[in-house]
C-alpha cells in the first residue's frame, strides 16, 4: 500500500462522479487514513452517502468547508490538528464561478463575477496551503486540478480558464516556497469529464467527443486515472517531484491538431 501510515485531507468531493471521489477512493485503497470537507449541507448528505461505501461515515472526520470563510478554514485544520496532530497530503479539486460569467464572452464579465471565480478557485488554494504548512513539519503533498484550457482557447471555458492560470502560477510559487520543508506542490491537468463542475461548461460533451477522435491513446479519461497519479504525487514515489503541471488526457494536450483527412 503506497499511502499506508499517510494521513490526506480531500476537499471538493460533491458526488460519485467528482474528481476528488475518484481521488479519494485511490487513497482508500492504497492505506491513507482521510477526512474530507463539504460545501453545504446537501453536499455533506451526498458525501456521507459515498463514506458509507468504503467503510462508513463513522471512519472519516468531516468538517464544512466553505473556502471563502477563513473561520472555517481556520477549523478544518484546527480539527485535524487536534484529531491527527500532522498532515501528509491535501488534495485541493475546488473551483466555482458563477454559470452567467461562464456562458458570456470573458470581456463581458462582471467585476462581482471575476472576483468571486478568483477567490473560490484560485486565493483559496494559498489559503489552504499557508495552513496545511503548518502541520506538515516532516513534509507532504498538496495539489490541485487544472486544465488545459489554460494554455489553449476552450470554448465555454472562459472565466474558469483565467483561474486556472492563476492556480498554475501559485502552484510554481508555493512549490518553490515551501519546498525548503519538504513539502512539494502539484498540478494535474485532466481531460474533461462529466462531473458537476464539468457539466457548467457549455459544450462538454462535444469536447470529450473531440478528445476520444484526437487524443493520441484515442479514449477520456475517467476519475480512476486521476485518482492513480494523485496516489503518486502523495507517496513517496514523487518525493522529487515538484511545482509540475501532470497532464492526464491520454495525451490531448500535445495535439496541434486533428488528423488530416487522407488525399487521394
Amino acid at each position: 500500500m503506497l499511502l499506508k501510515g499517510k494521513k490526506a485531507l480531500i476537499m471538493g468531493v460533491a458526488n460519485k462522479r467528482s474528481i476528488a471521489w475518484g481521488i479519494a477512493e485511490a487513497f482508500h485503497r492504497e492505506g491513507a487514513e482521510l477526512a474530507f470537507t463539504y460545501q453545504n449541507e446537501r453536499l455533506r448528505e451526498n458525501l456521507d452517502e459515498l463514506l458509507d461505501t468504503i467503510g462508513g461515515r463513522a471512519g472519516f472526520p468531516t468538517f464544512p468547508g466553505d473556502v471563502t470563510s477563513e473561520e472555517q478554514l481556520d477549523a478544518v485544520f484546527g480539527g485535524l490538528r487536534d484529531r491527527w496532530g500532522a498532515l501528509d497530503a491535501v488534495a485541493h479539486c475546488i473551483a466555482y464561478a458563477d454559470r452567467d460569467d461562464l456562458t458570456r464572452p470573458l470581456h463581458e464579465v462582471s467585476r462581482d463575477g471575476y472576483a468571486l471565480a478568483m477567490n473560490v478557485s484560485a486565493y483559496s488554494l494559498l489559503a489552504i496551503a499557508r495552513r496545511a504548512a503548518r502541520l506538515m513539519s516532516a513534509g507532504g503533498s498538496i495539489f490541485t486540478l487544472t486544465y488545459n484550457a489554460v494554455e489553449r482557447v476552450v470554448p465555454g471555458y472562459n472565466i474558469m480558464a483565467v483561474a486556472k492560470a492563476a492556480l498554475e502560477t501559485e502552484v510554481r510559487y508555493l512549490a518553490s516556497e515551501l519546498g525548503p520543508g519538504a513539502v512539494r506542490v502539484n498540478a494535474i491537468s485532466a481531460g474533461p469529464l462529466k462531473t458537476l463542475a464539468g457539466s457548467a461548461v457549455k459544450g462538454i460533451s462535444r469536447l470529450r467527443d473531440v478528445t476520444e477522435e484526437t487524443a493520441p491513446l484515442r479514449r477520456n479519461i475517467t476519475i480512476d486515472d486521476v485518482g492513480d497519479v494523485a496516489v503518486f504525487l502523495a507517496s513517496d514515489l514523487s518525493r522529487a517531484v515538484t511545482g509540475n503541471t501532470i497532464f492526464v488526457d491520454s495525451g490531448f494536450h500535445v495535439m496541434g491538431m486533428a488528423s488530416l483527412p487522407a488525399t487521394s
